[in-house]
């Protein structure tokens, strides 16, 4: 690696923190920072694409090397938050929790080392014009390789612009990736602009031609069925608790009934006061609105609502306690609506020393109290709610000791009553786009999703995790309510927009409007294909990269 020049690395350092700025840092991503996407991947670029000092092109290795070292720096500053959740929240040692956060990102930069290896085998057999016009289709399919093989597609670049509405209208076709091979390739195109030799037209035609196809690109998509969402027909209430999780949740504790007459009064009296968008945005949205008529009233009065739903919690609901159970079939007698709740569910298992299987569990309660069904969390968070290779990771004593020991769920629910289908997802599997669409294929007219994002602390990742739901309410064209246990409870429409919201760390719950969509995106009905259409011609062209050389050799 001694032939690599510094300023290669460094550019390469440069692209990674480049990365990071569109993304979530600490609070909710500002309008003007989304917009460092569309350089970001330019110094990587320009880098992998420069020669060494002996004056020839970077080999895979060294592509890979400095790639990986972007990729390093990227996964360290866009999921720093592990450090926090493992220290404040897991109750490990500092040491032991930063070491993880470095583990972590020198395994998932290994994915950016794959890109920079296309990259400079495409480079070595097709020449820089070519290549530049391979990127976006070898970024797209890394991505969908993270997804894959790793199953952790954090942060995909494209949804960084989850509020472009030019770009979103690409979702319900291509997913987030569709976004992300569009940030790509303008990356790739600055490049093929500034190194292009000058000629008397060059540029000048180079310009026009990025003009006609933005033109041709905005018409294109006027010609694409776009359905607006319907009318909002119906309300439900969010219940936001903002209990204490893991190590943090120290002194004593409520007893079960007194969390569930917590949950209930929070479910028959939501809050008069709301937000109109994403909380701590803007000035503007953190003032509180108060519904019109309701600051008159000297004492609450039950609010009628279509649905309510508790979030995902560290509070101790069983759904074998007898008590949960006529707790919740109280609820729903007495407002007449249905209940989603997220608890624990236990099956008999003979296996099992306590002869029950845990799980990650979504319950389903019908206006006349009935437990009409459940669904179980398919993907587990690895070190909060299960521990891959336990005997390896025996130093983080106090993390495992915090651990649940849950099973995944086997297929999908989704759970119907007047009329109308419900799709849940449980807090990490928002990330899974290929996974959410298929509640849609099932036929739910709204999505459901329960959280519990306590464990990220004031840390960027709940607003990463709240704007990958976002992108999956725009691919699915449906109405997403998220009740979470600290925040960010909100309300979203089926563009991807926050229509009303709470802040975090609130104990409270929210009345929100939203209607029933029916219509099936093409991405909800096929899924990744554009993704893996990408990631065929990025197999094809490194094939025939390998096939050239060893055809010299």
């Amino acid at each position: 690696m001694r032939r690599i020049p510094p300023r290669l690395w460094a550019m390469a350092v440069l692209s990674g923190i480049l990365q990071i700025l569109p993304f979530s840092i600490a609070g909710p991503t500002p309008l003007w920072r989304t917009a460092f996407c569309w350089i970001a991947l330019l110094p990587l670029i320009w880098a992998l694409l420069d020669k060494t000092k002996t004056g020839n092109p970077l080999t895979i290795r060294q592509g890979a090397a400095i790639s990986y070292a972007c990729g390093f720096v990227w996964y360290l500053g866009n999921c720093y938050w592990i450090y926090q959740t493992m220290y404040l929240y897991g109750g490990l040692d500092r040491p032991i929790a930063f070491g993880i956060l470095i583990l972590f990102s020198l395994y998932l930069g290994l994915y950016h080392a794959m890109f920079g290896a296309l990259i400079a085998a495409f480079h070595n057999r097709f020449g820089r014009q070519t290549t530049l016009l391979l990127v976006p289709f070898a970024w797209v399919a890394v991505e969908l390789a993270r997804a894959r093989i790793t199953g952790l597609p954090w942060d995909l670049l494209g949804v960084a612009q989850v509020d472009n509405p030019l770009l979103t209208r690409l979702a319900p076709i291509t997913g987030a990736y569709g976004l992300s091979f569009i940030v790509a390739l303008i990356n790739a195109l600055w490049l093929v602009r500034i190194r292009l030799r000058e000629r008397r037209f060059t540029r000048p035609a180079l310009t026009i031609g990025g003009v006609v196809i933005v033109v041709v690109y905005i018409f294109g998509l006027r010609l694409i069925a776009n359905p607006k969402p319907g009318p909002t027909t119906a309300t439900a209430t969010l219940v936001q608790e903002n209990l204490e999780v893991g190590a943090a949740n120290k002194g004593p504790q409520p007893t079960t009934q007194q969390f569930l007459d917590s949950f209930s009064y929070l479910s028959r009296y939501p809050s008069r006061k709301y937000l109109l968008g994403i909380p701590e945005l803007t000035d503007t949205q953190a003032v509180f609105l108060i519904r019109p008529n309701d600051s008159v009233q000297a004492t609450p009065a039950p609010t009628a609502t279509n649905l309510i739903v508790w979030p995902e919690s560290p509070a101790p609901f069983e759904d074998i306690d007898p008590q949960f159970r006529a707790a919740m079939s109280n609820l729903a007698i007495a407002t007449q609506a249905p209940v989603i709740v997220g608890n624990t569910g236990f099956e008999p298992s003979p296996t099992n020393k306590s002869g029950y299987t845990p799980y990650n569990r979504a319950s389903f309660i019908n206006p006349d109290g009935t437990f009409d069904g459940h669904y179980d969390k398919m993907h587990l968070v690895p070190f909060g709610e299960y521990v891959p290779f336990k005997d390896l990771f025996f130093f983080a004593k106090n993390l495992l000791n915090e651990v649940g020991t849950f099973e995944p769920g086997k297929h999908q629910t989704v759970f119907a009553t007047g009329g109308h289908t419900y799709g849940v997802f449980i807090c990490y599997e928002s990330i899974f786009g290929d996974e959410i669409r298929h509640l849609t294929q099932q036929g739910a007219d709204v999505l459901i999703n329960i959280s519990n994002d306590g464990w990220y602390g004031d840390t960027s990742a709940a607003w990463q995790h709240l704007n990958m739901v976002r992108m999956r309410a725009i691919e699915n064209h449906r109405w997403v309510l998220r009740a979470t246990n600290t925040g960010v409870t909100v309300a979203i429409n089926p563009y991807g927009r926050v229509t009303a919201a709470l802040p975090r760390h609130l104990r409270s719950s929210l009345r929100v409007h939203f209607g029933f969509e029916h219509d099936v995106t093409f991405y909800a009905a096929h899924g990744d294909l554009f993704a893996y259409a990408c990631a065929l011609v990025t197999i094809v062209a490194f094939a025939l990269s390998l096939r050239s050389r060893f055809a010299v050799n």
